[in-house]
């Protein structure tokens, strides 16, 4: 078996973060934000997501949107911070998620991104 290539990025120094946003108008403007501040590389906001859970002791039901974020494992605690600066909610949704494996070069794209 070939040894890992060292020039091509490694999968575990990327994450993909999730979190949710009351609307896409919102989502957006907190995306643009963050890719041009260099937090992430790319946002996907996905639309149409029903959200049940519950908040202070209530049973609640809201539409919301989705977003999908890459960056570097890194960059987390700077994004983390700047989105609970940013979120309208008091408790945002922001979890991370490691990278099994990608292609080498999408995450050198991901890494250029969020220099």
């Amino acid at each position: 078996m070939a040894s890992p290539d060292p020039t091509e990025p490694c999968p575990a120094d990327f994450v993909v973060v999730f979190m949710t946003a009351p609307d896409a108008d919102g989502a957006a403007r907190m995306a643009g934000i963050l890719v041009d501040e260099g937090l992430v590389a790319c946002v996907n906001i996905l639309p149409g997501l029903r959200s049940i859970y519950r908040w202070e002791g209530k049973l609640c039901d809201e539409p919301e949107v989705l977003c999908l974020m890459k960056t570097r494992l890194d960059r987390f605690p700077a994004l983390r911070e700047r989105i609970a600066t940013l979120h309208p909610y008091q408790v945002p949704e922001i979890i991370a998620l490691p990278l099994a494996a990608g292609s080498a070069p999408y995450l050198d794209w991901i890494r250029q991104s969020t220099t």
